[in-house]
């Protein structure tokens, strides 16, 4: 078994450079350490041209992985395929935030042996979140898989496929992203973005919270800050390409800053203060010339500060949609959690941000069923849940996730029929309240983004409004990806809202087919 991580020393730069790496040997012996060479033939030398597709599971972060895997891979003379039949390596991004996770990727993998069976020289590479925490397990359990990489190492995905056709099998996790290493955050490669008018932007990797039922730290590493004037300077990039809407990631962003304040007083600047930085992101990012929208993802209550509201109400650009998650509404159950707040303080926060920010919306996170969770508990939970009167919310039940705290409380685990009934009664109260947050807008003109045709009525056209609502609007002309318009809402329900085109007030200017970019 993999017994620690894997530190790549590699300097991509210099052709004669090698990267120690864990491997698992082809006869499937137990890992040992390998002298992998960095040096390669790409596919743009190679006389056939190799196709790939990557699988997307999970988050936002996920996705901007994605986005980095395949603007690597294309950087290195791939071509995407549109199918796995087409491709000839086929790239899980993976998830592990609940269970159903697990049982997605490994039954896929199942799915794909018989691909692989009547083609070796295809390519499985399996990378992300679970790759991450299960490491070696993976090709345990799925032998016919070539790659698997973590959270930390996407940068190697292509240096470990050649591996992979030379030498055999690998398997490569690095315990923690090395500071010093220029593809330390996503954003530091080469992309290929999925959506030519947004663009997702790492601003910090990790997390140093510890709630109890969250898996996250123990993938994504410790909390780590990306240079300020770094960001803004690839967002002024992104817009030069026409990108009109940015998407600030990270897994705690509004404690964006604080460590490179702590590090730079730790250096001897006496003059700088401890604080987060995120408000000033915000304002900065926001006030970049063709930012149109900036939004982000995900926050934390206990981190919440007035600066942050101030920032959303007075920089234009910036979106009136605060994702807000509650996961519970009783205080015992809070604490449980390690989540560092109680429900009235969360509301307190909640009426701050209303008040201070117009017509803003909120949606939640909500976690059933949480170990020790009494019918008290969850009736407080329905209490908050009903004042805080949510324009969406993501209703989960419990998912034991191993190696965190919650999934050693097993004597407190809940009856699963009691749970189901409980997750039930929530839907109610929280489906009341979206449709009554969606009804409240109709007649109002909603500036919406163009992302497409609607998937279930081809005449009808999909939009986002500043709230991220989901409009499909009819219109007599065919309109562009990113193109800006107002739609009159003449119609609500519980995911949607329905509409006509009144405007078009923002043509978009990128390119309809987008090169890879480097950040």
């Amino acid at each position: 078994m993999l017994a620690g991580s894997a530190k790549t020393t590699t300097n991509q730069s210099t052709s004669s450079s090698r990267a120690r790496v864990f491997s698992k040997s082809r006869n499937g012996s137990s890992a040992k350490c390998r002298e992998v060479p960095a040096t390669r033939i790409s596919s743009l030398q190679r006389a056939v041209t190799r196709r790939y597709v990557v699988r997307t599971f999970g988050c936002q972060m996920n996705e901007h992985d994605s986005e980095r895997i395949s603007g690597l891979l294309e950087h290195d003379g791939f071509e995407q395929a549109t199918d796995e039949a087409s491709a000839d390596v086929v790239v899980l991004n993976t998830c592990c935030i609940r269970e159903n996770a697990d049982n997605k990727l490994y039954g896929t993998l199942g799915t794909l042996k018989a691909w692989k069976d009547a083609d070796p020289s295809r390519q499985i590479v399996v990378s992300g979140c679970l790759a991450q925490k299960d490491r070696e397990t993976v090709r345990e359990r799925a032998p016919w898989v070539d790659v698997v990489l973590g959270t930390h190492n996407v940068h190697r995905t292509v240096d470990l496929l050649d591996h992979a056709r030379t030498t055999g099998p690998i398997t490569e996790i690095l315990d923690e992203a090395v500071v010093d290493d220029y593809a330390l955050f996503p954003s530091a490669l080469p992309v290929k973005r999925e959506t030519s008018y947004r663009s997702w932007v790492t601003i910090q990797i990790g997390c140093d919270n510890t709630c109890a039922y969250c898996i996250v730290p123990a993938v994504r590493g410790r909390e780590m800050s990306r240079p300020f004037d770094q960001i803004v300077d690839e967002v002024r990039t992104l817009v030069a390409t026409g990108v009109s809407e940015i998407f600030l990631l990270g897994q705690n962003v509004n404690s964006y800053g604080r460590d490179l304040s702590l590090a730079s007083r730790r250096a001897g600047d006496d003059s700088v203060r401890i604080a987060p930085q995120f408000a000033a992101l915000l304002r900065a990012v926001g006030e970049v010339p063709g930012v149109k929208r900036v939004r982000y993802m995900s926050p934390h209550p206990k981190d919440m500060r007035e600066d942050t509201l101030l920032a959303m109400a007075q920089t234009a650009s910036v979106c009136e949609h605060l994702h807000y998650p509650l996961q519970s509404g009783s205080d015992a159950v809070l604490a449980a959690m390690h989540r560092g707040y109680t429900a009235q303080r969360y509301l307190d926060r909640l009426h701050e941000a209303r008040r201070t920010i117009n017509d803003l919306a909120v949606t939640t996170d909500v976690i059933v069923g949480f170990p020790g969770e009494t019918e008290t508990d969850f009736q407080q939970t329905m209490d908050v849940t009903a004042a805080a009167e949510f324009d969406s919310a993501y209703a989960f039940i419990f998912s034991p996730r191993e190696g965190t705290t919650a999934a050693e409380m097993v004597d407190k685990f809940c009856d699963a029929a009691e749970v189901g009934g409980r997750y039930e009664r929530l839907k109610v109260v929280l489906d009341r309240t979206a449709v009554q947050k969606h009804r409240a807008r109709i007649g109002r003109i909603e500036e919406v983004v163009v992302e497409g045709t609607s998937k279930k009525n081809p005449d009808h056209i999909t939009g986002r409004t500043r709230q991220n609502k989901l409009v499909h609007f009819t219109a007599d002309e065919k309109l562009r990806l990113g193109t800006y318009a107002n739609v009159e809402i003449l119609g609500a329900a519980r995911f949607h809202l329905s509409g006509r085109l009144v405007e078009v007030t923002a043509i978009p200017t990128h390119r309809t087919r987008l090169a890879v970019a480097s950040a």
